[in-house]
């Protein structure tokens, strides 16, 4: 697996996670999503929620470049750095609460994903 395969599964994963915090942010700012209805099809035809629909059709585009190119065995298991990054963005963009067991998670993530993208330096 060259450079550029592992540069477009993080962008593939950065947009995965981008439409999840789209979505996340759209979400927070209606407080009655999904009382009726009505409010869900107004939430739906939300700038966030398609804006999140939209990267998510891009991503998975990119995706089956990739899975043309990679592995799956590699690819699909390296995307799990999207926790990671879930869990660094939710702290600073939704102020969720930050603990040490995830931290520790992250850190078991990381440690799998490097093993991963080593053994495909190695197989």
């Amino acid at each position: 697996m060259n450079p550029l395969h592992i540069g477009l599964i993080l962008l593939n994963t950065l947009m995965l996670v981008s439409g999840q915090f789209l979505w996340k942010f759209g979400l927070s700012r209606k407080a009655d999503s999904f009382e009726s209805l009505q409010s869900i099809i107004h939430l739906m035809f939300s700038p966030f929620i398609l804006g999140g629909l939209f990267i998510y059709g891009l991503a998975t585009v990119l995706w089956l470049f990739i899975l043309n190119k990679v592995d799956i065995s590699i690819a699909y298991p390296m995307q799990s750095i999207a926790y990671l990054i879930t869990v660094i963005g939710a702290y600073y963009i939704f102020n969720e609460q930050m603990s040490v067991l995830k931290i520790a998670g992250c850190v078991v993530i990381l440690i799998g994903v490097g093993m991963i993208g080593l053994s495909a330096r190695y197989s």
